[in-house]
């Protein structure tokens, strides 16, 4: 066999494998055990181009004024897309945001953004932290020129836009790409929703009762949060943060923040809008002897005049066991969310 002959049989052969890899790709697609997502991608269609193009986007450190800081820096893909390790988010210069880096983590389904529901469209959801000027510190119109000036953006945008006039527009759709495509479905607890034939273990469905009874009226399956901004009886003294009544400037958002999922736990440490809890049982012991009462507590959590929900030693192990259910480690180590 000829060397130019056997050339063209691993050309060839690499083709194939390449057209192979491409056609694995199939785009967004609702888990069988999730509601209908709330993002309209009809108006947006997943491509393979268009979410390679967001991927490296979301890995990008152009977007910050330094060139220092990507979105991937603060949503760490082993910690669930959160900032492990950090009570409230660090950005350009390790400047000190206010709040806990939220897990970029089922957002096709969510009807607003950030702890106080700041953005209410997932397409904008990168201006707010872009501009920031404790978090990339950037302005868009230098964040499109120096994408511009790269010959490989100019040539992916142009694939997926017809146009190599990049936007931004098409940078924020390109980046909603990526980021619709971070689902979170394939914990036990989705094994065991789907009747795959596994099943919880006996603590586990303890567990499970125990957080129906008490828990999933403002954590709602599947998704495990209603989406809706609650006053959970966090002492705010240390953080006087406000909340959702930064927008609202409504006196009953006062100390409202967005209902986080309970998916992941194991990796989105540490817990609450201000990183305040780094283990389960911190948590718990707050929602069994340590809410704050005042005008704007949610009334679930005070019944009967009675503050707080009540559980016993036992009780806690078996919801921290159904709680366990809810890791998806899948999604955690899935090789085309990482950083290429």
């Amino acid at each position: 066999m000829s060397k130019k002959y056997y050339l063209l049989i691993i050309l060839f052969s690499f083709v194939l494998l390449e057209s192979f890899k491409a056609s694995l790709f199939e785009g967004f697609e609702k888990p069988e055990n999730f509601p209908d997502p709330v993002y309209d991608i009809s108006k947006n269609p997943v491509t393979k181009e268009s979410f390679e193009l967001g991927r490296k986007l979301f890995y990008e450190t152009a977007l910050s004024r330094d060139n220092t800081i990507s979105c991937g820096s603060c949503h760490i893909q082993s910690s669930a897309f959160t900032q492990h390790g950090h009570d409230v988010s660090h950005g350009i210069e390790d400047r000190l945001g206010n709040r806990n880096s939220p897990p970029i983590m089922n957002l096709a389904w969510n009807r607003s953004f950030f702890w106080d529901g700041g953005v209410f469209h997932l397409d904008m959801f990168p201006i707010a932290p872009i501009t920031n000027p404790v978090e990339m510190d950037e302005k868009m119109e230098n964040v499109l020129a120096k994408l511009r000036s790269k010959n490989d953006y100019r040539q992916r945008f142009k694939a997926v836009y017809g146009s190599d006039d990049i936007s931004g527009n098409q940078l924020f759709k390109a980046l909603s790409h990526f980021m619709i495509m971070c689902v979170s479905s394939n914990s036990k607890y989705d094994s065991v929703m789907r009747k795959t034939g596994v099943r919880f273990t006996e603590a586990e469905s303890r567990g499970y009762k125990i957080f129906l009874n008490n828990c999933s009226s403002c954590h709602k399956e599947p998704l495990f949060t209603d989406g809706s901004f609650r006053n959970n009886g966090l002492d705010n003294k240390f953080n006087p943060d406000t909340g959702r009544q930064n927008i609202t400037l409504d006196p009953q958002d006062n100390f409202k923040f967005k209902v986080p999922s309970l998916r992941n736990l194991t990796y989105t440490v540490p817990y609450m809008h201000d990183g305040r809890f780094t283990k389960i049982d911190q948590v718990l012991e707050h929602y069994i002897k340590g809410l704050q009462d005042s005008h704007t507590l949610d009334p679930l959590l005070k019944k009967n005049k009675q503050l707080g929900i009540p559980l016993t030693q036992d009780e806690r192990i078996d919801l921290k066991a159904f709680l366990k259910t809810l890791d998806d480690k899948y999604f955690i180590t899935r090789k085309d969310l990482s950083e290429q």
